[in-house]
Order: structure tokens, then sequence, then C-alpha cells
């Protein structure tokens, strides 16, 4: 399936697309003209009293912020969180955001982890659909993270998990990675990562596992759709036209990046509803206040994975990491089988690949069993230290972690239990 673009950037439009046009450009000041010398004076005099007022408040801010530390600062000044989530309290210690862009921030890297877990307490009216539209967050990770809370009426004064800590896909650390089973895409950029909420192909129209590049931004792109998609709607009694140009009905929304892999495209949308969720005929859905910011900051030639890992493993100052990722509300016992599986077959390449690690049963199967995407610890490294009396070696944990559990068939082992 292939969608044809075209930009109708320098194209003729009509006037109401003009009038939109100019009412969605930034406002300026430079068609205000004075042409009365008094007036000019009178306007010169009152700017001077503003400016004199806003130096002295800002003066008296000043002195205020030097009395009162901001408690949302980390060592050198650096945000814990992004200003949209500034009054948001995080739910465990961590080093927060490097940078904040766009509306997602630049998370620290920290070995195979980023980000941290947030809350926020919900009010009357929010659903948790508008919810993921305001703070960049998919529907479906917000609903399996807070599966004892009504997605569509939260309530007021209800604590929410934001889930914005991640384990890091295992995959080159570069460009876009776009993981199709969490319906996140991760930006690596400035030596920390930014990570935004997807829309994905359906199971009809899955999107394609590539590697690709980004070759051309497009804003107000049109849409021709290809021939299979207007069959589908002839099919149901619809009409779609061979042309769809840019505007509130076009699908692809304001703006989109051209990929390499012919016909695909990450793009905004008409609907805002569905991002973070299989609704596409293959391409990848952004909101379009994220793809509108995206769009300006990644260059041509950025490389673009396209993976699928629904298990995601890694480790984090000595601490063993689990993310598992059912792919919908439902979680019927196949899928749970599936996943099992492929929790075993990663953990234990994994454990190969990095000897001494222990790892804890009972964690890695509420992982499992909730397959809600967010990280779990469930082990650390171990160090074999020689005895100086004897020729054993004994394991020692690592400096700074969490003791691990004892295994259940010796309650008195002072040994802990291994995965495998």
């Amino acid at each position: 399936m292939a969608f044809s673009i075209h930009s109708e950037r320098n194209s003729a439009e009509t006037a109401a697309s003009k009038l939109a046009t100019s009412l969605a450009r930034p406002a300026t000041w430079g068609w205000v003209s004075i042409g009365n010398t008094q007036m000019v004076k009178n306007l010169n005099s009152g700017f001077a009293l503003m400016i004199t007022g806003l130096l002295a408040w800002s003066a008296a801010l000043c002195v205020s912020a030097q009395e009162t530390p901001q408690t949302g600062q980390a060592r050198g000044g650096t945000p814990l969180e992004s200003p949209a989530q500034a009054n948001d309290n995080a739910s465990e210690e961590n080093p927060g955001p490097k940078d904040s862009r766009s509306r997602s921030p630049v998370w620290v890297l920290e070995g195979d982890l980023a980000g941290k877990l947030q809350m926020m307490t919900t009010r009357y009216e929010d659903t948790f659909a508008e919810i993921g539209t305001q703070r960049s967050l998919g529907y479906l990770e917000l609903v399996k993270a807070n599966p004892e809370v009504d997605p569509w009426l939260p309530g007021d004064g209800t604590r929410i998990t934001l889930p914005r800590k991640y384990v890091l896909p295992d995959s080159r650390r570069e460009g876009i990675v776009i993981n199709l089973a969490e319906y996140r895409l991760y930006y690596f950029r400035d030596g920390g990562v930014q990570v935004f909420p997807v829309g994905v192909g359906t199971e009809d129209n899955p999107s394609p596992l590539t590697d690709a590049e980004v070759t051309m931004g497009l804003e107000s792109p049109a849409w021709y759709p290809p021939a299979s998609i207007r069959a589908e709607y002839e099919a149901s009694g619809e009409y779609l036209p061979r042309m769809i140009p840019p505007g509130p009905e076009n699908p692809l929304g304001s703006h989109a990046l051209m990929l390499s892999e012919d016909g695909y495209l990450i793009h905004g949308t008409n609907k805002g509803f569905g991002v973070g969720m299989q609704v596409s005929h293959g391409c990848f859905r952004m909101y379009n206040d994220d793809i509108s910011r995206f769009v300006k900051e990644v260059p041509k030639g950025t490389p673009v994975q396209v993976i699928h890992q629904p298990v995601k493993v890694g480790l984090r100052n000595g601490q063993l990491w689990l993310e598992v990722h059912r792919a919908k509300e439902e979680y019927p016992d196949d899928e749970k089988e599936r996943l099992w599986q492929q929790v075993n077959k990663v953990l234990e390449a994994y454990s190969e690949d990095n000897k001494g690690l222990e790892i804890q049963r009972r964690v890695v199967e509420q992982a499992v069993d909730q397959a809600d995407g967010v990280p779990r610890m469930i082990g650390e490294r171990v160090t074999q230290l020689a005895s100086r009396d004897d020729d054993s070696a004994g394991p020692t944990k690592s400096v700074g972690t969490e003791p691990v559990g004892r295994s259940s068939d010796n309650p008195g082992s002072t040994s802990p239990q291994r995965w495998f």
C-alpha cells in the first residue's frame, strides 16, 4: 500500500483557505503604523513607564527566587520536568529530562533506561483521550498504566500514572526508532532521547519493519488516496475523492515527514483519538501539536528504524529492568503465553551475554501478567569475590542495588533465586 503526496504550499488556495492560513500565522506587529507625532510621544512615555514597572517586578522576582530554591531542579539547574508537567509530582527519584523541546522532554540516557514515572491529579472533566492529547501520551498506554481507573470518567481528584519511564529498544541509538509493539517513537538527539506516541498500522494493514531514512519534510500536505483505500470506501458505500487538499478533512494533518520506504510517512492526523494505537493503513500518526514541531527539528537523511519488540530488557547501574507490552486493552490467554515464551527467550539470551545476573521470578511473573508497559526492576548483577580462607566464591550484591528475592525451595538459603 502506498500514499501519494503533494505539497500545496505554493499552490493557489481558495479564499477560505487563505483566511485560515493567515489566522494560523503567528501574530506580528509589523503592520501597525502611527502617523501622529504626539501619539508617538505619548506611547513612548507609556512604554517607558511600563518597562520601568516590569524591571522592578522582575528584580523582585529574582530576589524571591534566590531566597526560595526551586524543588523542581536537579544539580546544575537542569529541569526535572518539561514545562507542561512542572506541577506534577514524580513517583521516584530519578534524573529528569536533559532538555525540553516540542511537548516531549529530552531525557538523559541512564544505561538502557530513560525517563521517569510521573503522577497527576485528574479533574472532573478529564478523560484519558484528552490527557493524552494535552501531554503527548497515547490513550492505550494511559489505560494500561492505570487499570483501576475509568478512562472516560476518571473523576475529580483521582491520582493517575503518566508512563514516561522507558527501557530503551534493542536497536541502534541514533535518529528515529519506532517500536510498533509499544506504539512509541524514540528520537535520539543531543545525547538523550525524546519519546512520542504514534498510531501504527492495523493487523490488516501493518506498518513495515524497515531501516529507512527521512527524505523530506512537508507542510500542509495534500493526500492522494491509493486505489486500495478508495476501494475500501467504495465497498462501504462511501465516496473518497482522488485528492484531499490541506485542511481539517485531510487525514495527514498539518505536517508530514516522507520516508525512503516508498509510500510511508510520519504525519499528523485529523483525528486526535487513535494516536498510540493500531489505527492506520501503515503510516505513523502523531498529534498535530507534536509533528508540527518535530518536522522542523528532524533533518533530511535522519535514519528511521521500525522494529517490533513487545519485550524489552536493559541494565541501569547494575539493576536489571523488564518492560512488557500487550497489544490492546484486552489480554487473551494465547497472547500471554506468547509473551511468556518471548520473555524466557529474551532473558536467557541476555543472561548469556551478561554474566552474573540474579533474577526474581516473582517480579517477572508480575510483569508478564500485567503486560502494562511499565518497567520493573527484576534483578541485579552480582560479582564473585574470592575468599581468603578457601577456594569458594560467593555472590556479592552490586553497590547501590536492592536485595533480590530468596529461593522458595529453601527458606534459609542466603543465595538469591536464579531465573534459569
